[in-house]
């Protein structure tokens, strides 16, 4: 069986790639994932973010003062770019040591630092870059052309500034979702991730306070990627790479199925091992022989939405007795 696919323009041997976490900060771990059949792995995100921590913490001031003068802006500088070499160093050591494609990943709020960080992922030799661009909209003062707006001056900066491919990673906080990621895929990017999964939110009602809930996914989580996938795939100029709740062989095949160029797991090798690549790889190969398929292009999209289709039960948010076949 041929697994081979194309995603962003670059050969992958498998549509199954590790999604951007704490597994692919380490050089190791990602040569064992390519040895378990992994078609590339996607960087642990550089957050801006982490790095302004980063300098507070160390300069232990919170802003420039008058005090510190000339001295604060050299010591920032020098902890951000200690922060970022080390980053580019692994990204050096992957390039050498693996032959799968190693694809960056940023998150950032400052304008500038979007395209100062992507200038430097391209440099240090990433075969892509992923912009991690979830955004929550809690703001009651941001509107969808706010977001919509944010969107289209990063990615139009970084197309004529970068040369390597690049695919945005996206939340599902869209008011249009389909009109948006349409849009965005008329932009010249080569493909969307979806979804980010984002920081869940608990309370602990004995201490009464806010806490995180837990980071990894379910399986159950899968459903909304599944259908938006279904939904948008015929109908994007790009590819599509879902993520969020994959588990199985057959979790893979179902996204393949929707429309899926890539599928994107995190979650899984946390709780099961990077071995399970393998797994995942092994059930692909066997679903399509036992389906009698050569190649994942005789059917990835099939169970897609035709873009002319109004009653796929992908389109539908309530139940009815016709369409949920209740007896």
């Amino acid at each position: 069986m041929n697994t081979n696919t194309k995603y962003l323009g670059l050969e992958l041997k498998s549509p199954v790639i590790v999604g951007s976490s704490g597994l692919t900060a380490d050089v190791d771990n990602m040569v064992e994932m390519e040895k378990a059949g992994a078609g590339a792995v996607v960087l642990k995100s550089v957050f801006e973010e982490q790095i302004i921590y980063d300098i507070k913490r160390n300069t232990h001031v919170v802003a420039p003062t008058d005090n510190y003068g000339d001295s604060y802006e050299y010591i920032a500088m020098h902890v951000a770019d200690d922060s970022l070499s080390k980053h580019f160093q692994m990204i050096r050591e992957a390039k050498n040591r693996l032959t799968i494609p190693v694809i960056g990943s940023i998150n950032c709020f400052s304008y500038e630092n979007w395209l100062t960080y992507a200038i430097k992922f391209q440099e240090a030799g990433c075969d892509a870059l992923e912009l991690n661009m979830a955004i929550l909209p809690f703001e009651t003062s941001l509107s969808a052309d706010d977001v919509e707006r944010t969107f289209s001056q990063i990615i139009n900066t970084l197309r004529k500034s970068i040369n390597i491919p690049i695919s945005i990673k996206v939340g599902s906080y869209f008011t249009d979702m389909a009109k948006q990621m349409q849009q965005l895929s008329w932009m010249g990017i080569q493909g969307v991730t979806m979804f980010n999964k984002s920081v869940q939110v608990d309370i602990d009602v004995e201490s009464e306070t806010l806490k995180n809930a837990s980071w990894l996914s379910s399986p159950s989580e899968i459903h909304k990627t599944l259908r938006w996938i279904s939904i948008l795939s015929k109908k994007m100029r790009c590819d599509l790479s879902a993520s969020t709740g994959v588990y199985t062989a057959d979790d893979v095949v179902k996204m393949l199925l929707a429309g899926a160029t890539t599928v994107q797991v995190v979650s899984c090798l946390y709780k099961n091992g990077i071995g399970t690549l393998a797994a995942l790889n092994d059930g692909l190969r066997a679903w399509m022989e036992k389906k009698g398929y050569e190649s994942i292009g005789q059917f990835r999209g099939k169970l897609a939405v035709n873009p002319n289709d109004k009653t796929s039960v992908a389109m539908r948010t309530q139940f009815m007795k016709y369409f949920a076949e209740i007896v």
